[in-house]
């Protein structure tokens, strides 16, 4: 079965600052503003987003990873990976807008843990969502605040995020059949 490429490194640099001034305009400056990515390739891109508010406003942003394995409702269902450490930033989430960034939105679930997860951790004022590929299908009513692309898919399909940290390459490739 062959991938078709949809964002190349490029087209993920171009989504990732438009998106850096898009959390920039929305809080009004960095003022508050914590990342934190959903390992894997969350939290690598919650890094690359903070550089990129960074360039653009020349403040740094805290910039942390949530882990949401033991948070999921489809253990059962799925094999489990293995946890990656929850990484805060020092000052917590108390009273801050929490970013959360994650590579790719389908049903929903992954964000629902996420949101579980917070609560264990602390109380932030408000959450955000940037995400890089908002595939559709949701099964929770969950809304991404910030989509560095919209790509209809079928169930069937696979969506592909590929990133240089983790992977060797950046690009998203879509794979796979109609349903």
């Amino acid at each position: 079965m062959s991938a078709r490429s949809v964002l190349q490194e490029a087209d993920i640099a171009r989504a990732l600052t438009r998106i850096a001034h898009e959390i920039i305009e929305g809080n009004r400056g960095t003022e508050g503003l914590v990342l934190l990515g959903i390992p894997t390739r969350g939290a690598t891109l919650a890094e690359r987003l903070a550089a990129s508010i960074e360039r653009v406003s020349g403040h740094s942003v805290p910039c942390g990873a949530l882990d949401v394995t033991m948070y999921r409702d489809d253990l059962s269902r799925n094999p489990t990976r293995e946890p990656r450490p929850t990484q805060i930033p020092a000052g917590g989430i108390d009273g801050r807008v929490v970013v959360l960034v994650d590579d790719v939105l389908f049903s929903g679930r992954s964000i629902g843990a996420a949101l579980d997860a917070l609560k264990d951790i602390g109380r932030p004022s408000a959450v955000r969502l940037a995400i890089l590929v908002d595939r559709g299908h949701r099964e929770l009513p969950i809304r991404p605040d910030y989509v560095g692309k919209n790509l209809p898919s079928s169930r069937a399909e696979r969506v592909n995020v590929r990133l240089r940290e983790t992977d060797g390459t950046d690009d998203v490739t879509i794979e796979g059949g109609q349903a």
